[in-house]
């Protein structure tokens, strides 16, 4: 058996009349997160994970941000096009961490749901995929409440 780890992350600065999609989940909030897709910061870096455990390149390689194709698509395309990718490949996932940095919204009630989108769309049980949210107490750009950020990591097998 062989195992890789990937690491992902992605920013978004917050933008007005825009929806704030997190984890494929929309969170009522003042802001959006500006971007050419949906600018889902939680799936760009769970995709980004995935694609680099399996050195398969980045996000911006499979959707680039300049081609108009991936304007204002649901970021939920990205983990079902990554998914089947690996499956292709004969890697399996074996579970999804992910970190939320942001002062605000509060996140902690949208948690559970944003787990379930993930692991409904990479097939995984939801014991396999870990979301959570922390806050810099007011340092730095999320600190400043700018935008949002997230780490993920994602451990495959084949």
């Amino acid at each position: 058996m062989t195992i890789r780890i990937g690491s992902g992350y992605d920013v978004h600065a917050f933008a007005p009349d825009r929806l704030l999609i997190l984890g494929g989940v929309t969170i009522p909030y003042e802001y959006g997160l500006a971007g050419h897709s949906d600018a889902d910061a939680v799936i760009h870096a769970v995709v980004d994970a995935l694609l680099g455990a399996a050195a398969l390149g980045d996000i911006g390689t499979h959707f680039p941000s300049n081609d108009p194709r991936w304007k204002d698509q649901p970021s939920a395309v990205f983990l079902d096009y990554t998914r089947e990718l690996l499956s292709q490949q004969q890697w399996g996932i074996s579970n999804i961490d992910a970190t939320v940095v942001a002062e605000r919204p509060k996140l902690s009630p949208h948690i559970q749901a944003m787990r379930a989108h993930l692991a409904e769309h990479l097939h995984l049980a939801l014991d396999q995929v870990s979301v959570k949210a922390t806050t810099t107490d007011g340092l730095g750009f999320t600190g400043r409440r700018e935008g949002i950020a997230c780490y993920a990591v994602a451990l495959i097998e084949r």
